[in-house]
C-alpha cells in the first residue's frame, strides 16, 4: 500500500480489529507509525493467544510496528474507559478513535425478541457511544483528535432482515454529524465510513470477481486520511468500496400545499426539486421562507 500518511507518535483505538475491516485499519496505520489498541472480543474458551486480537498485534509487532490487545466486549458500559484507559497506559496518549464493531443480522422484524434486537443495536450503536463517549473529554481537551464511526447503507436505505442493524447505523450517523458540531471548533473531526467489502460478516454476499475487487485495502486509504491531520472534513458521511467513494447527503424536497388533499401532494413531492441541508437549522430556516417568514439567519 502507497502513500501512507504520517501517523508517527500518535496513538488509534481500533474496535472490531481481530478480523476483516478493522485488523486491515489497524494494520495500516501500525504501518503508518501509529500505536494501535486492538481490540476484539474473546470468545469463549479462547487463550491470549489464540484471539484474533492477539494475533493481529503479533502481525504488527513482528512488522516492528506497537500495539496492544484489548479484549473488551463494546456493548459492556464499561469497555470504552477500559480501552481509553489500556491506550493511555500503554502509550501515554490516544489521538484516533475507530469505532468498527458490529453485529451481524439476517432476521425480520417480527421473528425477533426485543433482547436479541438490542443485542445487536447495542454493539453497532451503544458500542460505539460508550468508546466515544470515554474518549471525547481526551481528545477534546487536548484540542486535538480524529474519531471514524462505521456507518452502512442499511442505516440511511433500510434492509429486509436488518432492523436492528440498520436501526443502529442510523444512529451512528446522527452520532457524526452532532458531535462534528461540536467537536470541529475544538480540533476533533468526526466522520463516518460506509464500507462496502469482503469480510467475514459479507463473505455470503460479496463472492468471486466481487470478493477480489471489493477488499478491505481499498477502504482503508480513507480512513487513514481521515485519521491524518490532513482531515480537514468533519460531519461527513462517506462510502468506500472497490477503490471508489461516495459522499452521503441528506436532502429534503422544497415544501408543497396541499389544496387537492395530502394524497395528491405527496405524488407531486416525488417530483420536487431537493436540496441538501448543512445542519438542520438550515432546513428550517428555508422552510421559514417558504412559508412567508424571514429566516432567523440568512440562507
Amino acid at each position: 500500500m502507497s502513500g501512507l500518511p504520517d501517523l508517527s507518535g500518535r496513538v488509534a483505538i481500533v474496535t472490531g480489529a481481530g478480523k476483516g475491516l478493522g485488523r486491515q485499519y489497524a494494520l495500516d496505520l501500525a504501518r503508518a507509525g501509529a500505536a494501535v489498541v486492538v481490540n476484539n472480543r474473546r470468545h469463549p474458551g479462547e487463550a491470549d493467544a489464540e484471539t484474533s486480537a492477539a494475533r493481529t498485534v503479533a502481525e504488527i509487532i513482528q512488522a516492528g510496528g506497537r500495539a496492544v490487545a484489548d479484549w473488551s466486549a463494546v456493548q459492556d458500559p464499561a469497555s470504552g474507559q477500559q480501552m481509553v484507559d489500556r491506550a493511555i497506559s500503554a502509550f501515554g496518549r490516544l489521538d484516533i478513535v475507530i469505532a468498527n464493531a458490529a453485529a451481524p443480522q439476517a432476521r425480520s422484524f417480527h421473528k425477533l425478541t426485543v433482547d436479541e434486537f438490542r443485542a445487536v443495536f447495542d454493539v453497532g450503536f451503544l458500542g460505539t457511544l460508550h468508546l466515544v463517549h470515554a474518549a471525547w473529554p481526551i481528545l477534546r481537551d487536548q484540542g486535538h483528535g480524529r474519531i471514524i464511526m462505521t456507518s452502512s447503507s442499511a442505516g440511511r436505505y433500510g434492509q429486509h432482515g436488518m432492523s436492528a442493524y440498520g436501526a443502529s447505523k442510523s444512529a451512528v450517523d446522527s452520532l457524526v454529524r452532532t458531535l462534528a458540531a461540536e467537536g470541529t471548533s475544538k480540533g476533533v473531526m468526526v466522520n463516518g465510513v460506509s464500507p462496502y467489502a469482503h469480510t467475514p460478516m459479507t463473505a455470503s454476499h460479496i463472492t468471486g470477481e466481487m470478493a477480489e475487487a471489493f477488499v478491505p485495502a481499498r477502504v482503508s486509504p480513507l480512513v487513514l486520511w481521515l485519521a491524518s491531520d490532513a482531515c480537514d472534513v468533519s460531519g461527513s458521511i462517506l462510502v468506500a468500496g472497490g477503490g471508489r467513494f461516495r459522499s452521503v447527503e441528506t436532502v429534503e424536497t422544497v415544501s408543497l400545499d396541499a389544496p387537492e388533499g395530502i394524497g395528491d401532494m405527496i405524488a407531486r413531492l416525488a417530483d420536487a426539486e431537493r436540496a441538501a441541508h448543512p445542519n438542520s437549522n438550515h432546513a428550517f430556516d428555508t422552510l421559514l421562507v417558504e412559508c412567508g417568514f424571514a429566516p432567523r439567519a440568512p440562507v
